[in-house]
């Protein structure tokens, strides 16, 4: 009887939780924003709650080298679920998604030829988010994926004001090395240990960097992971194209809940 009793209160608390929780439903929106630099105009997507009231932490969402598609919007509107105001930016420009290796291979080189133009291409974006009506300008970070993981790691390193960055399976290799006083950011870095892209000759020299920098940094590798572990479509675009990608779910699931315990930090 005292089990009966205790499981009949407990499933009438929880139903009226979820009437509740029904109530307030997380309703992520959508927002398409469309801009231009130097001429060329470029679509980036900004995601939120709008059932949260105030105020929130702004987080930037840097695509793949394949560039600003679903994946990206979809991990900014993972983001405004957890109760941030996310935007997916475009580093390309408009319609520029690439279907070939080759064409993203091309985009990506264009779009880090230089640091000034990197920066006037996550800057457009990022000045957008600050502006947005549900964001705390205060309270802004970077994620981002392969080549996005790359600008992000540069933007801290050039010294954007965002609390923290956070760069996965991305490319390491510094458009300027980051320095002491200058690169204030945190860092966190989520990485395939068999991801052919990222030898551990770089993971070395990233460690050896962000120490000269003092900069708080943690770097985390999977064992058996490959590059793009976090995207589900990256084992169908690896056997078209032959290339070492594979999603891996352990290692994507882990990398995002110690993202959100980062963030728990940094904007706390």
């Amino acid at each position: 009887m005292i089990r009966l009793k205790l499981t009949t209160t407990f499933c009438a608390a929880a139903l009226l939780a979820a009437v509740a929780a029904g109530t307030a439903e997380a309703k992520v929106k959508g927002e398409v924003v469309k801009y231009t630099i130097g001429g060329e105009e470029f679509t980036s997507y900004i995601a939120y709650d709008d059932a949260i009231a105030g105020k929130r932490p702004g987080v930037v969402v840097v695509h793949e080298w394949w560039g600003h598609d679903a994946y990206a919007r979809k991990r900014a509107e993972m983001l405004a679920a957890r109760g941030y105001t996310a935007i997916a930016l475009d580093m390309y420009g408009t319609g520029k998604q690439a279907e070939h290796p080759k064409d993203a291979g091309a985009f990506m080189k264009e779009a880090i030829a230089n640091a000034d133009r990197m920066r006037a291409r996550f800057r457009a974006a990022y000045s957008r988010l600050k502006r947005h009506d549900t964001v705390d300008p205060a309270k802004t970070a970077a994620i981002g994926y392969c080549f996005g993981g790359k600008v992000v790691l540069d933007m801290a390193r050039l010294g954007e004001d965002l609390k923290g960055v956070v760069s996965f399976h991305g490319n390491l290799t510094p458009i300027e090395k980051a320095q002491r006083g200058v690169s204030k950011a945190a860092v966190r870095v989520f990485n395939g240990a068999d991801d052919k892209f990222v030898p551990q000759a770089s993971i070395s020299a990233l460690r050896a960097e962000m120490a000269r920098a003092g900069v708080d940094y943690e770097i985390v590798q999977y064992p058996g992971a490959v590059h793009s572990f976090t995207n589900p479509g990256a084992t169908e675009r690896g056997k078209k194209f032959n290339m070492p990608l594979a999603y891996n779910a352990q290692a994507d699931g882990d990398s995002w809940r110690r993202t959100m315990n980062f963030f728990d930090v940094i904007f706390k």
